[in-house]
């Protein structure tokens, strides 16, 4: 019996190690000749492509590989033929045993020369999971630049660097609507700090605010003055940290330029406090002396008797009819902030009631309820029934209900409103009866709207006039 020596033992160990590596390892090895037939596939072949070693050899490999994909795998296998040192990497679609197809990333390395290989060595590896996330990643690339180039808000992106306890932020990149709104580019401001681009104390102010941001780790929101242009001065921005293990590494800011909203809100309490200026000169510098001398009229007219006395009592009642619709002109106007659940048939019954209706009829054909203010809401139904008595008569028959869930009417039997005058009945002063303040409807319009709702007149069943309030979800 013929001995074995120490080093053919360990040639066999060695052996045995290889071949341990190769049927446990994951990967599949494979050896195909210069002409593409197998010639060899490692037992991990079944795990991850479902074939038996045996079903793949003696057949060429191309045959498996996924048509678009056969040309790129024949440029791999030539390119390693010619450069037998450099090896080749390939990702293809290579059929499984199952019919579907799934990526395999192959490496390849040229061992024609070898004595115990003779072939083109492949390493091939099952990467359908990654390749899937590439996808993904690229669908997402892709809808995030449509996003970013059509959105109309200005999005910005700013790197943040944390060395030694100090922050630096950068810009990284602008979106196009940035770019449209500012007349700044990408290009300019890449690499730059906020103090570079804006100046020492307009940089500063934004640096503030970002620095705001990465100590709390959350979105934020704010409004800054940062003036880009005549145009562009007022901006509101969110800002986001993106974290990266743990730290906030980049600041994503979507802002719009709120210039002239900002402006349109200064002019608009600029008038309201002169309005509010104008309502207390009406209520006590005016309303005061009317008063007194409504008095010292009645007082005279009951004490003599002169032809001019009545005329000057119903002078000093219009005077103070006016004063009283213009107050509550300048006080109905502003929005509605809280609301309750108003029933319609009780809100008219009650105003009804406050109306000097004479033999005026009043006939609710629905009920409903609806949010809204129920004394604001008053003056809106009040003024309308004196409307109607005022233009219909003293008999005229005044009829409320609803259109459908969210219309309201009221409608009379008078005389109507003519078509071409059906919008300037709403204008302030304006009346088609002496004597009117022609403020009634104005106010009613008012209210309305700072509810949120809309009003229209049109022609009533009857003839008269039928006023229609669709009211806001």
């Amino acid at each position: 019996m013929k001995d074995t020596g120490p080093s053919e033992t360990r040639n066999e160990k060695q052996t045995d190690l290889h071949r341990t590596l190769v049927e446990k390892s994951n990967d599949v090895a494979t050896i195909i000749d210069g002409e593409g037939t197998i010639t060899y596939v490692s037992p991990a072949v079944t795990r991850v492509l479902g074939y038996e070693p045996e079903e793949l050899v003696g057949n060429t490999g191309y045959e498996f590989v996924h048509p678009d994909d056969r040309e790129r795998n024949a440029d791999a296998v030539a390119a390693v033929l010619e450069t037998p040192d450099e090896p080749r990497t390939v990702e293809v679609r290579f059929k499984h045993a199952d019919g579907s197809w799934c990526w395999i990333e192959a490496t390849m390395r040229n061992r024609l020369d070898d004595d115990v290989i003779d072939g083109i060595l492949l390493n091939s590896r099952e990467i359908t999971e990654r390749k899937n996330r590439e996808r993904e990643l690229r669908e997402l690339a892709g809808e995030y630049e449509t996003l970013l180039d059509n959105a109309e808000d200005a999005i910005f992106f700013i790197d943040v660097d944390t060395s030694e306890n100090d922050i630096t932020f950068e810009f990284d990149r602008l979106s196009p609507a940035y770019e449209r709104q500012t007349g700044i580019t990408t290009e300019e401001v890449r690499g730059e700090t906020p103090r570079n681009v804006f100046g020492e104390q307009a940089g500063a102010e934004l640096e503030a605010n970002y620095h705001r941001c990465v100590k709390a780790r959350e979105p934020i929101s704010y409004q800054e003055e940062l003036r880009v242009n005549e145009e562009a001065r007022i901006w509101q921005t969110n800002l986001a940290p993106v974290l990266t293990d743990g730290d906030v590494t980049r600041l994503v800011g979507i802002t719009r330029n709120v210039t002239d909203r900002v402006e349109r809100e200064r002019q608009l309490r600029s008038q309201k406090e002169r309005l509010d200026e104008f309502a207390s000169v009406i209520s006590h510098d005016l309303r005061n002396p009317l008063n007194v001398a409504q008095a010292r009229a009645t007082l005279l007219d009951e004490q003599r008797e002169s032809e001019h006395l009545g005329p000057l009592v119903q002078a000093l009642d219009r005077m103070e009819a006016i004063v009283i619709d213009t107050l509550t002109l300048a006080r109905q106007g502003e929005t509605i902030d809280e609301t309750e659940m108003v029933s319609l048939t009780d809100l008219v019954g009650k105003c009804w009631g406050t109306v000097d209706t004479d033999a005026a009829t009043l006939e609710i054909a629905d009920e409903m309820t609806f949010q809204g203010d129920r004394d604001r809401l008053r003056h809106v139904f009040e003024n309308l029934f004196r409307n109607a008595i005022e233009h219909g008569g003293t008999d005229v028959t005044v009829r409320v209900g609803r259109v459908d869930e969210d219309t309201i009417y009221v409608e009379d039997d008078g005389s109507g409103v003519l078509a071409e005058r059906r919008e300037e009945i709403f204008e302030p002063g304006h009346s088609s009866k002496s004597g009117g303040t022609g403020f009634g409807l104005t106010i009613v319009k008012r209210i309305v709207e700072a509810h949120g709702w809309t009003v229209s007149v049109t022609d009533g069943p009857d003839g008269g006039a039928r006023f229609e309030f669709e009211i806001a979800p």
